[in-house]
């Protein structure tokens, strides 16, 4: 009786110290989350066919790194450049300055959506192409994969593309998502897995995000190119907000993550995109500054030492469209309109995306921002406490 007793304070007590500990875990799991959620993901992409040494990269600034792009032939993923391996090693080997930073690798983009729309379509391939893209990702040790599908459902450069790709990017999702874990079960690492989403209503209504973004860890969403080379009229083509001067329809970084939302995409997945580089039309009919006018070209891309070669010549005049949160450029003289992006929408972004509660923040192209005068106003204001 004494000793049943004896066991059963025993017993008690080892319970006790079992339920202390594992209230004191929770609650320490709970800080985690709380810290986690104050910790914004700063995404850059590295194109690797620009003339530009990755081991330049400033990896301290980052959280992750999307090198892009693989190419998807006869099915399986594969790096087509011949510079690819030597910069996919520079850009692997930035983790000895940065030892948290992730590094992924983006499968299609603009040139190379192509074969999307076929792997998709049938179970086999859409296999076949998991297996492969989770291998060459161990090959060069990636820390997981981006898919940048451009776009499902959608004519965009030369790509395939079918009514059913709106289930089937989905079920792409759930196969590379269902690969990926095989790997992680067996590395014990978790491997990401992202997209590259359209900004507009019509990528939403052809995939079905409310479902696929259960496979994803983040979505980047592509907040640029509201007015691109397809447009023969000038407008901004990365404002903050929807401007007081629109005359086309154009969209804004705001409006796109609303819609993202409202599709239940979580505001913890959502990462903005943001450009690097500034839009220039030629030959736009001289009205209004050159704003909503237009031109006899459609948008060439410009990068910022163009843009700011552009502005030494002392034929433009800076302005500002204060209801857009956007800045511009015009050339009265030669009839030239840029759109493109300064430190001071940098700073309204980081702003916009804490208010929101996002994931993070993404921009587009790493080479094109020569001085980091962007990134480092992108690292300093994602990272300012309150």
């Amino acid at each position: 009786m004494i000793q049943l007793k004896q066991n059963n304070t025993a017993t008690k007590s080892v319970f006790l110290i079992l339920i202390t500990s594992l209230f004191l875990a929770c609650a320490s799991l709970g800080k985690k989350e709380n810290q986690s959620k104050d910790d914004f993901k700063i995404i850059g992409y590295v194109a690797g066919y620009e003339k530009f040494d990755p081991a330049k990269v400033d990896a301290t600034k980052l959280t992750h790194i999307n090198y892009a792009f693989a190419n998807i032939v006869d099915g399986n993923v594969q790096f087509e450049l011949a510079t690819d391996k030597a910069k996919i090693e520079s850009v692997i080997g930035l983790k000895k300055q940065n030892p948290d930073l992730k590094v992924l690798y983006s499968i299609g983009g603009w040139v190379w959506s192509d074969q999307f729309s076929n792997i998709a379509a049938y179970a086999e391939s859409r296999e076949k192409f998991a297996k492969s893209a989770v291998k060459l990702m161990k090959s060069y040790g990636f820390d997981g994969i981006d898919i940048d599908w451009e776009f499902p459902g959608q004519r965009a450069e030369d790509n395939v593309f079918r009514p059913s790709d709106k289930e089937n990017f989905t079920l792409l999702l759930a196969e590379l998502s269902n690969q990926l874990e095989i790997q992680t079960k067996a590395d014990n690492t978790h491997y990401l897995l992202t997209i590259a989403a359209g900004a507009d209503q019509e990528y939403l209504n052809h995939t079905d995000l409310k479902k696929a973004h259960q496979y994803l860890d983040f979505i980047n969403l592509m907040c640029y190119d509201f007015y691109n080379g397809w447009f023969f009229q000038t407008g901004h083509h990365a404002n903050l907000y929807p401007s007081k001067e629109e005359k086309f329809g154009g969209n804004s970084s705001s409006q796109s993550v609303d819609l993202f939302l409202k599709a239940g995409v979580p505001a913890n997945k959502l990462i903005l995109g943001i450009p690097f580089y500034g839009r220039k039309w030629e030959k736009v009919v001289p009205t209004n500054n050159g704003l909503y006018q237009s031109a006899q070209t459609g948008s060439a891309i410009v990068a910022s030492w163009e843009i700011a070669a552009d502005m030494k010549s002392g034929k433009f005049q800076e302005l500002y469209d204060d209801s857009a949160k956007a800045s511009y450029l015009w050339n009265a003289q030669d009839k030239i309109f840029i759109s493109y992006e300064t430190p001071r929408e940098i700073a309204l972004k980081s702003a916009f995306i804490k208010q929101k509660k996002l994931g993070g923040a993404m921009f587009w192209e790493y080479s094109l921002d020569n001085k980091q005068e962007l990134l480092n106003k992108l690292y300093e204001t994602m990272t300012a406490k309150k």
